[in-house]
């Protein structure tokens, strides 16, 4: 029999950014109430949480969960201007959300990434030339995560060089999470806006052998992307392309660097890198809080607890990392682990559509730091780091490293 709503409220800034110590409000939430009425800093109303992997795995898989139907309501967030646009494939379902999927796919075939592989190589070798002619310490924020994921995106949708930092300066605008920063959110999601709609339309006219080219001509049957769906697609992959990557980089070099044992089993063994990576990916709380929520489409009982038609309902990607009833030891970072089935790239329809290119970067870059720097440590302690408190995602502002 399921429950009725608790009448309690769980008010949710979730602006934790201690290094990467698992956010004890979630920690409390997934473990006392697995779903959770709660409030979150912006948006109208309360919403549902939801923390278990099943549960999670439910909301996001279940055609009775809906993400269109967030599109014109202030819903609860954590962002005072929402990021996502109402036409992006962010906020479809299926079957509008496949049609995107299958076109915006063929760009990510395996030969599409594998010259990404061979491109992003030189691109970190150039980077990391530059660091060592710089000279230690250097600071591998600076030098390598915050350059290669910009210029590997940038260099797959040909935006030229000259645009990029602004471009930058607009996708990190808009993920302030300061009440302070709203109208400058406004203005840079509009300028970005404008920026792909006229990128687009000469792409559409005078196609080359970008990114965005290949998805203005690529079809499906008789489908193919309309002008503001092509807009809103080069906008959110700009955009996850890059700042995500960005501070993945940053947390799992962290990661590493603060565990010798980690490392120096990597250095022994490389081939061994990428299953450890999908382990770091699943321990490494990379966001604060929740992203984009969906709407209940009639009642449905998730753990015993009843969410009415109507609800809000935001998931935690990142409880569901650590559920300790779909991860043995989830608490514990152990790079044998086997394939985790982890949700950080999302899950269901919704699953990144970049973790192809995220992947391949990250294992790029941190391949050959191993390689490179035999004896790569922290010139800081780690308790010295500073790490970003303004924004969703929670990453080293720094990084400065001896070799």
């Amino acid at each position: 029999m399921a429950k009725e709503a608790d009448p309690t409220v769980w008010n949710c800034p979730f602006d934790y950014a201690e290094a990467l110590e698992f956010d004890p409000t979630l920690r409390r939430i997934m473990t006392e109430e697995p779903v959770a009425r709660i409030r979150l800093p912006y948006g109208e109303g309360e919403a549902w949480l939801v923390t278990k992997y099943d549960d999670v795995r439910t909301v996001t898989t279940d055609r009775r969960f809906s993400r269109h139907a967030i599109v014109g309501r202030d819903f609860p967030r954590m962002t005072p201007e929402p990021i996502v646009q109402d036409e992006a494939i962010n906020v479809m379902d299926p079957p509008a959300s496949s049609r995107l999927r299958s076109l915006v796919a063929k760009a990510f075939a395996p030969k599409q990434v594998e010259r990404m592989r061979s491109r992003t190589q030189h691109v970190v070798d150039e980077l990391l030339d530059r660091m060592v002619e710089n000279g230690a310490p250097g600071d591998l924020m600076e030098n390598l995560a915050s350059p290669l994921p910009l210029t590997t995106i940038c260099e797959v949708l040909d935006i030229p060089e000259g645009e990029r930092a602004q471009l930058r300066g607009y996708a990190r605008t808009m993920m302030n999470t300061s009440l302070a920063n709203k109208d400058n959110a406004i203005r840079a999601k509009a300028d970005m806006r404008e920026y792909f709609t006229e990128l687009t339309a000469r792409r559409r006219r005078d196609p080359g052998d970008d990114l965005i080219s290949a998805l203005a001509t690529a079809r499906v049957g008789d489908e193919v992307l309309d002008a503001k769906e092509l807009t809103v697609m080069a906008m959110v992959l700009l955009i996850t392309g890059q700042d995500t990557t960005t501070y993945q980089i940053g947390n799992l070099s962290y990661t590493l660097l603060t565990r010798p044992k980690d490392l120096a089993m990597l250095r022994e063994r490389p081939e061994a890198l990428p299953q450890a990576m999908e382990e770091m990916l699943r321990f490494i709380p990379f966001r604060k809080g929740v992203g984009i929520p969906r709407v209940a489409l009639e009642d449905v009982e998730l753990s015993g607890v009843t969410i009415r038609a109507g609800d809000i309902v935001h998931v935690s990607y990142l409880t569901a990392n650590r559920d300790s009833e779909k991860f043995e030891r989830p608490d514990e970072l152990d790079l044998s682990r086997e394939a985790t089935g982890h949700m950080t790239f999302g899950w269901g329809a919704h699953h990144c559509l970049g973790a192809p290119l995220a992947l391949t970067e990250l294992q790029v870059a941190l391949s050959t730091l191993l390689q490179r720097f035999p004896d790569l440590k922290l010139a800081k302690p780690a308790e010295e780091l500073r790490w970003n408190t303004t924004a969703i995602w929670r990453y080293p502002l720094a990084l400065p490293v001896v070799w």
